[in-house]
């Protein structure tokens, strides 16, 4: 395992100003193509810093190495993933149909943002901080959708409500992961088994 894996990166600093935040974006933007193109494992800092037209000292100034930018990828992800979410609609009555809305919601998101399983897919297993991130990003799921499901499940206590969002959100996230990695047909049919598998899970307790 390359040494550069096993270490806790983070930026250097984080922008202040317009412009420095422009900066960082485009060294993010381009970053995410090249690792998407090349390979996270052939790309380069420094070919990053040309292609995004800024000179090498100043992607210093704010990522140290290249795992320190694939760190600020991910977490740039997962803010615009619970962004996506925080907007679908709970105001609809049947909890199935907004489990439905919320599955079509990540399925979209990893197909507009094909990045995200092109980089990270590879990358599993060998770099722990980016399942940290993962998991941070998760729990924060969890408590966003245990408060919406107060909604539907007045009924139930605070802890049952946690339990059914962190199944939900683990289920929905490995299981839409899993079936981007399958051919468009049987993707299509995966998701489908998704939904029907939240749809029954959630409505089991909608019962009680």
């Amino acid at each position: 395992m390359n040494s550069e894996t096993q270490k806790s990166h983070a930026m250097r600093r984080r922008p202040r100003q317009v412009r420095s935040q422009e900066r960082v974006n485009q060294i993010l933007d381009v970053a995410e193509a090249l690792f998407i193109s090349d390979g996270y494992t052939a790309t380069t800092t420094n070919a990053i810093a040309t292609t995004a037209k800024v000179s090498i000292g100043s992607l210093y100034q704010f990522f140290p190495d290249k795992a320190a930018i694939l760190k600020a990828l991910a977490e740039r992800y997962n803010v615009k993933l619970r962004e996506v979410l925080i907007e679908t609609n709970s105001e609809t009555v049947d909890v199935g149909v907004y489990a439905e809305e919320i599955i079509d919601v990540v399925y979209d998101f990893f197909i507009t943002n094909r990045g995200y399983y092109a980089i990270f897919i590879s990358l599993q297993g060998v770099m722990p901080k980016l399942q940290e991130i993962d998991e941070l990003a998760d729990a924060q799921l969890i408590q966003d959708l245990a408060v919406i499901l107060g909604k539907y499940y007045s009924h139930l206590e605070i802890d049952a409500r946690d339990r059914i969002s962190f199944v939900l959100v683990k289920t929905i996230g490995n299981l839409v992961w899993t079936a981007l990695g399958q051919t468009e047909g049987l993707r299509d049919q995966l998701i489908d088994e998704t939904k029907r598998l939240v749809v029954n899970y959630l409505r089991s307790y909608a019962a009680e």
